[in-house]
């Protein structure tokens, strides 16, 4: 006999999606068990409820999985529980990477299950098991309200959906409009694995307010105006391809004479940096993350900071680096077979500015198309976005600093009041390129570049490069 895919469930759902009469129809079902909210920070399964199945809300707090190893134990057939986004986040790592877990999406039309929300909270209803008690209330429609709950549960969703791609994993998806289908709920229970079907659908739980959207709130035409602005459909939502970066700790530059932390950026003043750091005594790289956590609190008081460059100043350091030393050697076929363009020879150089320059602009191209996902090229740190970099930090622990490279002398001085010690003179800039962006500027170029880097631009209110 095949071993079950699955030994227990979870709804993911929200609060007025329909979870209530979805749980009493799996409850239905023979050899099916919903232990409702089980993880609901103020109660245990249902409102009131401290405890369940010999697991107190102090003993769930200290210890989710007991609670979960207790629901498949205790329960005969297949145990589950309904999750929304704001309960235990613990308990969503313990059962979204799980396959033996199922995956129940309940979904609803956002608007309507706000509307739903505002409606219970005024009438203090949140469910109806007798038509005589409805308590009918027309709340006001808050817009501000209503995008800040539409952003929380997309960015559940997303996280959700996300987690179950990267682990393989399929779910059951309902709609609110699909749970009056006896159907689609029988096909559900052959997605659980087990044998038994309903024969009629269960209503103890009714529908609260089946009127039109607009008749439900005070302000409709607030409502609808409000609606008309928002970009359901992410018009101006452009796609990013990027891939995510982590932190590079070993490149990392930590002061044994100051406490001070610092996260080069490549292609970036990183050298000159370097030197500075230098000049204050002697310094740490090559860190792991324990060293790195080891480094941070024997310096009580440290900051980490970090400097952005110009994305086209950045861009032109990344291409002279890159004839320089050739650190990507399948960039040179590349650029002969899709671009058309030749570098000179290796260990050779353009004669002359206009050669460089018209290389700089193909340059600019290619990181446009890698930065697209279009080619086969793999993506270094020397191209990527600033954006992607710092988010990259971020993942361990973000720059307490971002400084601008056009205004170092300052940002440093503030760093300097910052630790109440005083730093040694910025040296200066280090980069001597043959061809200086100075020399090769034009709007082409800073057209070029914001066409690569816009995101920089953007997120960064970076200007025309003023040299």
């Amino acid at each position: 006999m095949a071993k079950p895919q699955f030994h227990s469930f979870v709804v993911f759902a929200e609060m007025r999606t329909g979870s209530n009469f979805l749980e009493a129809n799996l409850n239905a079902i023979e050899g099916v068990k919903c232990h409702g909210e089980a993880f609901n920070p103020y109660f245990i399964g249902g409102e009131n409820k401290q405890e369940m199945l010999g697991v107190d809300i102090e003993t769930r707090n200290a210890d989710p999985a007991r609670l979960l190893r207790a629901m498949r134990s205790q329960t005969e057939g297949m145990s589950g529980f309904r999750y929304f986004h704001d309960h235990d986040p613990r308990v969503f790592d313990l059962v979204v990477d799980d396959p033996q877990v199922a995956k129940v999406i309940l979904t609803r039309n956002h608007l309507e299950s706000y509307i739903s929300w505002k409606i219970a909270m005024e009438s203090d209803q949140w469910w109806l098991a007798n038509t005589k008690h409805l308590k009918t209330v027309r709340p006001r429609y808050d817009q501000a309200e209503f995008e800040a709950r539409l952003e929380a549960l997309q960015g559940f969703q997303r996280r959700l959906l996300h987690r179950l791609q990267v682990t393989g994993q399929t779910a059951y998806y309902i709609d609110y409009d699909d749970i009056l289908d006896l159907d689609v709920l029988n096909g559900l229970a052959g997605f659980l694995g087990v044998p038994a079907r309903l024969k009629a659908l269960d209503f103890k739980f009714k529908k609260q307010n089946p009127e039109p959207i607009a008749e439900k709130v005070s302000n409709p035409a607030e409502m609808s105006a409000g609606l008309a602005g928002m970009d359901f459909f992410n018009i101006t939502h452009s796609p990013n391809f990027e891939p995510r970066r982590s932190g590079a700790v070993p490149q990392y530059l930590a002061s044994e004479a100051a406490p001070l932390l610092f996260l080069p950026v490549k292609s970036g003043p990183e050298a000159r940096m370097r030197k500075w750091m230098n000049s204050m005594g002697p310094v740490t790289t090559g860190m792991d993350r324990p060293t790195l956590r080891k480094w941070r609190e024997a310096n009580p008081g440290q900051r980490s900071f970090t400097v952005l460059r110009h994305p086209l100043a950045r861009a032109h350091a990344a291409y002279a680096d890159f004839l320089d030393k050739e650190w990507m050697p399948e960039l040179r076929p590349y650029l002969k077979r899709v671009h058309k363009f030749h570098l000179p020879p290796k260990g050779k150089v353009f004669e002359t500015a206009e050669e460089f320059r018209a290389g700089l602009a193909v340059f600019l191209e290619l990181i446009r198309h890698i930065l697209a996902g279009r080619t086969e090229l793999r993506l270094p740190p020397q191209f990527a976005t600033q954006n992607a970099i710092l988010q990259g930090f971020s993942q361990l622990q973000g720059p307490d600093l971002v400084l601008r490279e056009d205004r170092l002398e300052a940002g440093l001085a503030f760093l300097a009041q910052e630790i109440g010690q005083e730093l040694p003179p910025l040296p200066p800039a280090q980069e001597k390129h043959t061809f200086p962006l100075a020399d090769l500027y034009g709007p082409d170029l800073e057209e070029a570049a914001r066409a690569t880097y816009w995101r920089d631009y953007t997120a960064f209110g970076f200007a025309d490069w003023a040299g």
